[in-house]
């Protein structure tokens, strides 16, 4: 008979992930892991595998429910660079206030973090990386059919310089940034790229 499990996994993932993105890999033992889930060593480890197999599930399940969505969102708006501006305002607005305020991003975190060491986990953070990088290019692209760009913005090397400044603000936001700073950087930012 085939053992039943009392408990949701993917409930119990979404608390794993939640403690793996507030306090990264190395920092959550094993034992955080079971506190916040609630089960004990055993269920976790036959349910997810070890800690590795654990956090790859954590990150797998940030990407496809919080960061594939908005990217989604940003690359189908077509509106150019008030899209863009949109979506800083909205990262600005998740990493500096409520309940996710000081947390950075899980893929940002995972960047500066050892496990981002690991080549299944490099493997995630570049999928991520090429995902955001695509959508910011294609409402660049928008924006230059609809003539808002400046002469000489290249779409493709806006798009990366644009990723990198989403990386910056999820790091200097788990840092303890304020709203402002980051909102001006990103304004500075946009202003050269548009007419």
């Amino acid at each position: 008979m085939p053992d039943i499990k009392h408990f949701d996994p993917d409930a119990a993932l979404e608390r794993v992930e939640r403690l793996f993105w507030q306090q990264g890999a190395d920092k959550a033992s094993i034992q955080a892991v079971a506190t916040a889930t609630g089960l004990s060593r055993s269920s976790l480890y036959t349910t997810f595998g070890d800690k590795r197999e654990l956090y790859l599930a954590a990150l797998r399940r940030y990407l496809r429910r919080r960061a594939q969505p908005a990217f989604r969102a940003l690359g189908e708006d077509g509106r150019g660079l008030p899209a863009v501006r949109d979506f800083f305002g909205g990262l600005i607005e998740v990493r500096c206030s409520g309940e996710y305020a000081g947390w950075g991003c899980m893929v940002v975190n995972a960047h500066v973090g050892t496990e981002g060491r690991d080549p299944e986990v490099r493997a995630l953070l570049d999928e991520h990386h090429r995902l955001l990088r695509d959508a910011l290019r294609a409402e660049l692209e928008a924006g230059r059919a609809q003539g808002q760009l400046a002469p000489g913005v290249r779409p493709d090397t806006a798009a990366e310089a644009l990723a990198l400044l989403a990386y910056g603000v999820n790091l200097r936001s788990r840092g303890g940034a304020d709203a402002a700073t980051l909102h001006g950087a990103v304004d500075a930012t946009l202003s050269l790229l548009g007419r």
